[in-house]
């Protein structure tokens, strides 16, 4: 689950990590009045949305008057931010932070990520901070630090110390920084985080350790021990239909692609999607419906997969282990029933009772006339890659 950034300082700053003042808004007008009540003389409007490259697209601006302010927020509110994390059609903005500038000395990246290498979570940090880690990571890996946690132990105090003296601090700032780095690691193991970021962490020209941007991301299936993290989630930027698949218990992603896919597992989700792509294709989505497909499962995907006004075709991949492959088979028929299959749909099935299953589906061809079966998982997206680009 992803939260805002305003959202994510406030945790933060209850952890007890430095992070500058700062209010959130919902209006132009509220804006111009924040940046009077800050009583500062340079403020910054910044775009609270769920994606990056926000002051590259214009969605993090200086200003200088309240009037500026207003026109900022105006700007932002009024125009849907496209950014390389967004898409062609980026997205809408509702909310916006108004924060005192900051006198930056220099700029740092911190952040606690899943190892998954090292079954463990890890420190990154680095001393070229308020750019994308990323990039830094592939242009000059020799200035990221790692430093993996203990499963059980967590981050040890030596090990914080150790990372001040990597990125250069000294003194009373690697004090600061040590600890500031304790309390994250801390906060990053309470909360169940996938990630916890602090980009850019500054040294101020007074010599202030600050936290003046944030991402937190937290992992779905701990939500439960974290009502009070739950409550912060925000659907606003959240894809409806992503929306209803969680609401029926499907993992759902939509995609840029027009070949919607309908998979039981989620590797063999991901085999599906880049098979599609070798075949000239492009997936719509990631649907993983579970271990056993059943008929209100079934109905449900398929419409949720046909609402999606780009998909021209549907590959339902099915690999029959947990379920038998005649009672998906008689479940994939009553979807078609019931939502009616407008677009080609190629289901390609394996497991047990396969031939029964195929036997069924060549029965339902002339009540489900788009519907077509495959022998294997290259047959079946070569058929559907041909059927969508007939279209």
């Amino acid at each position: 689950m992803k939260i805002h950034e305003y959202q994510a300082r406030d945790l933060l700053s209850r952890a007890g990590i430095a992070v500058p003042p700062a209010r959130v808004v919902q209006t132009a007008a509220e804006a111009r009045q924040a940046f009077i009540e800050n009583g500062l003389a340079r403020q910054v409007v910044k775009a609270q949305v769920f994606a990056g490259g926000r002051g590259k697209a214009g969605f993090v601006k200086l200003v200088d008057s309240a009037d500026e302010a207003f026109k900022a927020a105006e700007f932002m509110l009024g125009n849907r931010m496209v950014s390389p994390q967004t898409g062609p059609d980026g997205i809408a903005v509702h909310r916006l932070l108004i924060a005192g500038a900051v006198d930056i000395a220099h700029e740092y990246y911190l952040g606690l990520v899943l190892d998954r290498a090292r079954a463990t979570a890890s420190v990154i940090a680095s001393a070229q901070g308020g750019v994308e880690i990323e990039t830094v990571a592939h242009e000059h890996p020799e200035a990221i630090i790692k430093e993996p946690l203990h499963p059980a132990l967590g981050l040890q105090p030596y090990q914080a110390r150790n990372t001040a003296v990597a990125l250069g601090f000294s003194g009373k700032q690697g004090q600061l920084f040590a600890d500031m780095l304790l309390k994250l690691s801390a906060f990053f193991v309470r909360y169940d985080c996938s990630i916890a970021e602090i980009n850019p962490l500054v040294i101020t020209r007074d010599g202030r350790l600050l936290a003046i941007d944030a991402k937190v991301n937290f992992d779905d299936n701990a939500l439960f021990r974290h009502p009070d993290i739950l409550a912060l989630k925000d659907d606003a930027e959240t894809d409806p239909l992503e929306i209803r698949a969680a609401e029926a218990n499907l993992n759902y992603i939509k995609l840029d692609g027009d070949i919607a896919c309908l998979v039981n597992g989620a590797g063999l989700a991901m085999a599906t999607m880049d098979v599609i792509q070798l075949h000239g294709g492009s997936p719509a989505n990631f649907l993983d419906v579970g271990g056993g497909v059943k008929a209100e499962g079934a109905v449900e995907a398929f419409r949720i997969l046909l609402a999606d006004k780009k998909v021209k075709g549907v590959l339902v991949n099915i690999f029959g282990g947990i379920a038998r492959c005649d009672l998906i088979a008689e479940a994939l028929i009553q979807a078609g029933n019931e939502v009616g299959f407008t677009v080609p749909v190629v289901v390609r099935l394996e497991g047990t009772n396969v031939q029964q299953a195929r036997d069924i589906l060549a029965g339902a061809k002339k009540s489900l006339p788009t519907l077509q079966t495959a022998t294997d998982l290259n047959d079946a997206a070569q058929k559907i890659v041909a059927a969508t680009r007939s279209k």
